[in-house]
């Protein structure tokens, strides 16, 4: 579809895609192992998703151990320029749903 939105979808809007960005744009975890541990995700689905970002060109692979080969994986610029539209989503999900573990009343 030849429309900015559904473009930016389709690199930005699988579920766990924007929970990667936000620890590696945000937060600053750039190695596999602290992501995988932070988030919970399944070693196949992480390596999955780090890839097609890699490909898209939002965070770049960086050798930082020989032996045994480990990688880290750093924001490029155009990962980067995600950080408004996470903020915006955190911020809308701070005022719009119901975060375990808070006593917010319901906004209409």
């Amino acid at each position: 579809m030849a429309c900015p939105i559904a473009q930016s979808l389709e690199i930005l809007g699988e579920w766990w895609t924007p929970l990667i960005l936000r620890d590696t744009v945000l937060f600053g975890i750039t190695r596999f192992d602290e992501l995988q541990q932070k988030l919970g995700i399944a070693p196949t689905v992480l390596t999955d998703r780090l890839n097609k970002l890699v490909d898209h060109g939002l965070l770049e692979r960086r050798r930082y151990c020989l032996r045994p080969p480990r990688y880290e994986y750093v924001p490029t610029r155009a990962g980067r320029d995600t950080e408004p539209i996470l903020e915006a989503l955190a911020a809308w999900g701070r005022s719009w749903t119901q975060v375990p573990g808070t006593d917010r009343a319901s906004k209409d």
